[in-house]
């Protein structure tokens, strides 16, 4: 018999406090009345509730091609109380969800609540998710565009962890200046979010309890979660560790650019460029008929003229030998960059 998933009697939806009834009848008004992101609270709700013992997601692609997968429920409600432990969360503590609830991270952030009994503020997850709201919350996530730009408001967050992405080392000065807590995290889909989290002072992520990790011949990061995975999850991420709880992460193995036999990590560039340039931006492999590919800068901005000094931290095979200005980049729903996409449409 599957188990039923209970509501924590601490647990409120936008001050509103529910039982299995009514937060079902909820459910079907948002899917029949409500805007598209509150659709998909909706479903999230009534798959919950439901009588399967697994929710059905699509994943994100982070290891690979966008699959359709079956997350355990009881694997869900784990990982909720295991973040609840990590971050010291306690019931009626206020909680924001601005993310998507089609994918992840954001389904975790509602799962979380109904099981810590945490005060949820449900928005609609724009770039925005703080404009014209002054309330103060104890626990938010958010992707890294989104804390850009909520920076003047970023302080209403007690703990914010950020996923997706990583954050610009310009963001990460702003925000050790300011009164809040904030840790990166890592994770996927297939690994129900984050399995390692560190602050943003840290080099290092910490693996969680749930998990083991180890790397591959290509250097990527190898996850071993048994409560969630019945499978070794081999991911695209290379890694560097300096222990069997630790890592820091380099940069992604399927943007490696291969320029006349040298290997470039795009991450690595990127990082050393980001003081000098302050718009979005990427470095990434152009088909070349001397070197293989060419390593060329791509800038979401109007076309203008770097200072000499941008490239002088640069070996030398590091330094573009093109660069090539976008209005606007193109992005998968949560905000992520789509490389490729975005310069293919050049040609």
């Amino acid at each position: 018999m599957e188990k039923k998933f209970c509501i924590h009697p601490d647990f409120k939806l936008n001050g509103h406090t529910y039982n299995k009834e009514s937060i079902s009848e909820l459910a079907i008004t948002l899917i029949r009345d409500g805007e598209a992101y509150e659709k998909d609270l909706g479903n999230l709700i009534l798959q919950w509730f439901d009588d399967y013992d697994y929710i059905t997601l699509t994943t994100s692609g982070t290891t690979g091609k966008p699959k359709e997968v079956k997350l355990s429920k009881e694997a869900m409600e784990a990982s909720a109380l295991a973040t609840g432990e990590f971050f010291r969360l306690q019931p009626k503590d206020k909680a924001l969800l601005c993310l998507p609830t089609h994918y992840i991270a954001g389904k975790m952030m509602f799962i979380r609540a109904v099981v810590l009994g945490l005060e949820l503020d449900f928005v609609n997850p724009t770039k925005e998710p703080l404009k014209n709201n002054d309330k103060i919350y104890d626990f938010v996530a958010m992707v890294p565009l989104q804390v850009h730009n909520s920076i003047t408001q970023i302080e209403q967050c007690k703990t914010l962890i950020v996923g997706g992405a990583k954050l610009s080392d310009r963001t990460k000065d702003i925000l050790n200046e300011m009164m809040v807590n904030v840790y990166e995290t890592y994770g996927m889909t297939e690994t129900i979010t984050h399995i390692a989290a560190k602050r943003i002072t840290e080099n290092y992520f910490t693996v969680l309890p749930h998990a083991n990790i180890s790397q591959d011949k290509r250097g990527c990061l190898v996850i071993e979660a048994p409560l969630v995975s019945k499978h070794l999850i081999v991911t695209n991420d290379i890694v560097e560790m300096p222990n069997d709880i630790q890592f820091a992460w380099i940069g992604r193995y399927d943007n490696l650019v291969n320029s006349g036999g040298v290997k470039l990590v795009p991450e690595t560039i990127e990082q050393k460029l980001s003081d000098y340039i302050p718009y979005r931006f990427y470095v990434i492999g152009k088909e070349d008929p001397v070197l293989g590919q060419k390593l060329v800068l791509v800038i979401e901005h109007s076309p203008y003229k770097l200072l000499p000094e941008a490239f002088g931290s640069l070996e030398k095979f590091e330094k573009p030998k093109e660069t090539i200005f976008i209005e606007k980049f193109k992005e998968t729903p949560t905000g992520k960059v789509l490389r490729r996409e975005t310069i293919n449409e050049l040609v």
